[in-house]
């Protein structure tokens, strides 16, 4: 008996124990016990419902309010400084200048990167000109379509540029005076150039056949026909006789196209060589060559930023404005191939052209030398949308995004 009253005290020993033990733990979310031993024998224990699991009480999460409005906040433009600036070109020149064209245009004159109006205004509109060819050369098809009236008469090719696309300028290419070609005499390319002057108004490019030799001799005969006209003689190159080419453009008042070959350093040995051949910085265009979409087009992005960005930061020989052959687009399998899951080629050819340029112009570029009129055109209106959105940096992103061009 005395041993069995021990055991109910050692009992409710125990359960006072627990019970206080839990009471004591309700508050805790971990209960580590140490070095405890329990024997007991045939024992049950019942726990209140309350006490069987400790639940600790989450603090309320307070809900946000849903914004009713954009946050109102303020946006300034950074504005580096350069301590450079392009050399502004004119292109063309009026009868009280001592020329024949009623419509002149002048590129160049940036102190910041394209379109940068935030930093420094634009000074002028990028310019195109639509290509014409003496002797017509294997051309693609949406191109042939667009000029299948004219394509065996350079002079009525021009006047179909100005008058029905709506060209700022017209590039000739003289491909016809390379001797491997119909070897064409300076006089006869002479005589194209003073017929087209005469039919269309606007300032022309000369373009030469690519043979440096022939090229210069061509060049030379146009410049001293045209004293006064300030036409730009395309392109001058490292393969001529730089001091020979260039006199007798200077001398007549033109200006004349450097072209490199997606090389910085080449570019600048070029300008540098002109420009103490006696060419004036203002009649000097910078060509660094333009590979077509998908074709390098990342190169020429690369090399015309890169140039244009040394100028701006004091390289003087390469503070002249720069020109896009956007033309060399139409190489591209892709812009002219007849594959119907690339659609059609009448608008695949002149986007891809479109693209090439606005690449280039977004590098730098301000003057283009094309082929197709839509083409053109799309890039007319970029260039023209860019530069109206950017006159004013105050304009609001949501005007921006309504706004129709």
């Amino acid at each position: 008996m005395r041993n069995m009253g021990k055991e109910a005290k050692s009992l409710d020993w125990l359960l006072s124990y627990i019970t206080s033990l839990l009471k004591s733990i309700e508050d805790s979310k971990e209960i580590i016990i140490e070095d405890l031993t329990l024997e007991v024998d045939n024992i049950t224990i019942e726990l209140p419902v309350a006490s069987r699991a400790v639940e600790v009480e989450k603090e309320a999460v307070a809900i946000e309010e849903k914004p009713i409005k954009l946050i109102e906040a303020t946006f300034n433009y950074p504005k580096p400084s350069y301590q450079g600036s392009i050399a502004s070109v004119k292109i063309g020149a009026t009868s009280s200048e001592g020329g024949s064209r009623k419509k002149t245009y002048t590129i160049g004159g940036a102190k910041a990167p394209q379109f940068y109006n935030f930093i420094a205004p634009q000074q002028h509109i990028p310019v195109i000109a639509l290509d014409v060819f003496d002797v017509t050369p294997p051309l693609a098809g949406p191109v042939k379509e667009a000029y299948k009236d004219v394509l065996n008469d350079p002079v009525a090719w021009a006047e179909k540029c100005v008058k029905v696309y709506g060209a700022d300028m017209i590039s000739l290419h003289l491909v016809g005076t390379h001797p491997q070609n119909k070897d064409l005499p300076p006089s006869e390319a002479r005589r194209v150039v003073e017929s087209i002057l005469q039919a269309v108004d606007v300032p022309l490019i000369i373009g030469g056949s690519g043979d440096p030799r022939k090229d210069m001799e061509v060049f030379a005969e146009i410049a001293s026909a045209t004293r006064g006209e300030r036409l730009i003689f395309a392109s001058i190159t490292l393969d001529m006789d730089v001091e020979k080419a260039v006199k007798p453009i200077a001398e007549n008042g033109h200006n004349a196209v450097a072209l490199a070959f997606l090389d910085i350093n080449q570019a600048e040995e070029l300008c540098r060589k002109i420009l103490q051949a006696g060419l004036p910085k203002d009649h000097l265009i910078l060509d660094p060559t333009t590979g077509a979409l998908g074709y390098g087009i990342e190169y020429s992005y690369s090399v015309f930023e890169r140039i244009r960005l040394s100028a701006l930061m004091g390289k003087e020989v390469l503070q002249v404005p720069m020109s896009c052959a956007a033309t060399n687009a139409w190489v591209a399998r892709e812009a002219w191939q007849k594959v119907a899951e690339w659609g059609p080629r009448e608008l695949r050819g002149p986007l891809w052209e479109a693209t090439t340029a606005i690449v280039c112009m977004l590098a730098g570029a301000e003057l283009f030398m094309m082929m197709h009129p839509l083409s053109a055109k799309i890039v007319k209106k970029y260039a023209q949308a860019l530069s109206k959105l950017l006159k004013n940096p105050s304009t609001s992103y949501v005007d921006w995004v309504k706004s129709k061009f």
